[in-house]
């Protein structure tokens, strides 16, 4: 079976890369062969709003149009077996290389018509989050609407779904060197040596379960 995995974060070593690794280690102990993009690596856009999807007898009917380096991207996800998106919140929400990388992948889908012909594909997604703020303050700004709405729309359309996220996140190598002082650098270091490991084993199951779903 196939796993793909799609990095929403321009870090490719950071926390959200690393736990994105973690859940394919565990799809790879199972058996799963793995793979995993950087969206920051290519150039695309969201949706232009073509509705070339949506034609009648369109040779692009279900499926995004356009052409760019997150054509072949698309192609893989509609081909695997699970999908696991990793992104860090931003202003409150997914990146906003990972919100277009989403409109591409499930506009296309969102049919106008009462009959509706697109079959659903069973792709097993897991969704990762990373963020700075505390799971108090994750609650208090109401970011649970986000990842329960996300969850459902994979829920629709590819048919399984399922969350994990890793709170008051560590930012930076050395927090001397930013303007930081709201924070308290031996605290978020402490928070990182104990919390972090327990958040990789997190992903590391996921990808586990998502692979013996098959």
């Amino acid at each position: 079976m196939k796993v793909v995995a799609i990095n929403g974060s321009p870090r490719k070593q950071w926390n959200t890369a690393t736990l994105l690794n973690k859940a394919l280690e565990g799809a790879a102990s199972q058996g799963a062969e793995t793979e995993l993009i950087h969206l920051y690596d290519l150039n695309f856009k969201g949706c232009t709003s073509c509705f070339a999807c949506r034609l009648i007898n369109g040779k692009s009917y279900g499926k995004c149009a356009m052409r760019d380096e997150l054509t072949a991207v698309l192609e893989k996800v509609q081909n695997a077996d699970a999908l696991i998106l990793g992104s860090p919140i931003y202003l409150g929400n997914v990146t906003g290389e990972m919100r277009s990388f989403m409109e591409r992948l499930l506009f296309p889908l969102v049919e106008y018509t009462k009959a509706p012909k697109l079959a659903r594909k069973n792709i097993h997604t897991g969704l990762i989050y990373t963020m700075n703020v505390s799971e108090e303050i994750l609650k208090k700004i109401n970011l649970n609407n986000i990842f329960e709405n996300n969850e459902m729309m994979f829920k629709r359309f590819f048919g399984e779904a399922e969350t994990i996220y890793s709170t008051d996140t560590y930012q930076f190598n050395d927090y001397s060197k930013v303007v930081s002082d709201m924070f308290n650098y031996e605290e978020k270091l402490k928070r990182r040596q104990e919390m972090f490991p327990k958040d990789c084993e997190k992903a590391f199951d996921m990808g586990v379960r998502l692979t013996k779903q098959y």
